[in-house]
């Protein structure tokens, strides 16, 4: 486990090479409340890892997929939020295996959801509000 304290959008970026070392399997769940931060973390990630599309939430849409270049070949993030979903095979329906053994980067914002189709080997990341507008984000 390892804890970081946010304070601005800046302090996320000397973590992410840290933060995106620690899961091999590339697939993060990511827990928190409404509004503290996990969206503004995938969009932190997507910036270092160099995609130039505008990162959004996936709320309404369910999974954003992010192209960016490297090495000279295509790299994909999937930014999922399953907030609205009601069920696994709701789930089922818009590929969720197929996204988590892509290979590719995956953040699943309320992951609880899926819970059951996972594997155990994927990385949690807590975030709370601190006081002042700060972030805990810890690493599990």
């Amino acid at each position: 486990m390892k804890t970081y304290e946010i304070s601005k959008i800046e302090d996320y970026l000397p973590i992410i090479k840290e933060v995106l070392s620690a899961c091999p399997r590339r697939v993060f769940l990511l827990e928190g409340d409404l509004g503290v931060g996990k969206t503004t973390f995938v969009k932190s990630i997507c910036h270092f890892l160099g995609v130039e599309d505008m990162v959004d939430s996936p709320t309404f849409s369910i999974v954003n997929k992010y192209d960016y270049a490297l090495a000279g070949k295509t790299e994909s993030v999937y930014h999922l939020d399953l907030y609205r979903i009601e069920s696994v095979e709701e789930a089922l329906d818009f590929g969720i295996y197929e996204i988590l053994d892509s290979g590719h980067w995956v953040f699943i914002e309320w992951p609880a959801i899926i819970e059951p189709l996972l594997d155990g080997d994927e990385c949690k990341i807590n975030i709370t509000e601190l006081a002042n507008s700060h972030r805990k984000l810890v690493l599990l």
